[in-house]
């Protein structure tokens, strides 16, 4: 994993977009973002149960699994939304970029690889696209019925009480 200021310029948004202004994992931690490095699946299996996760699936992205489809749900998965659940995926190939919000209104790119599995608090606003090598093979955890519900970012949005418990309790802290 890696984390960093998401640089703004125009682009394919599978480019790198590297500011080169990293951002450390304490900051991430700031954001309520937690991320571990799990080579084998019985780590992921423990930090499952002990989160009370019961469901997962798992996703292929790339146009050889997707088809023609495949540029419409990256496009889709690019556009800004939260959750109303914390969120962990786990990258068992490939890769991709998680950009998150932080308390500025400001992107944080992070670079997600094999075996790095990032949970994500329920409220935060994030995006989601694969690399330049457009795969990723990702296993997705719920923790009842694997559901997968975003919620476009707006006015309506911000006032959801997800959102708001995410900015009292995360980002005012």
């Amino acid at each position: 994993m890696r984390a960093y200021w998401f640089d703004n310029n125009s682009g394919d948004q599978r480019l790198p977009h590297d500011s080169g202004r990293d951002v450390s994992e304490e900051y991430l931690e700031k954001l309520g973002i937690k991320h571990f490095n799990y080579p084998s699946v019985d780590d992921v299996d423990k930090l499952a149960a002990n989160r009370g996760y019961k469901n997962r699936d798992v996703i292929t992205i790339s146009p050889t699994s997707m088809g023609e489809a495949y540029e419409e749900k990256v496009k889709m998965f690019f556009n800004e939304h939260l959750h109303e659940d914390e969120e962990i995926r786990y990258i068992l190939d490939g890769g991709g970029f998680f950009d998150v919000r932080d308390k500025n209104d400001e992107w944080v790119r992070i670079k997600l690889a094999k075996y790095d599995l990032m949970i994500m608090p329920a409220g935060i606003y994030h995006r989601f696209t694969t690399d330049e090598q457009n795969y990723t093979k990702a296993m997705r955890l719920f923790q009842d019925d694997p559901k997968w519900t975003p919620l476009t970012r707006g006015p309506e949005t911000d006032g959801n009480e997800f959102r708001k418990e995410y900015v009292h309790e995360i980002l005012s802290a």
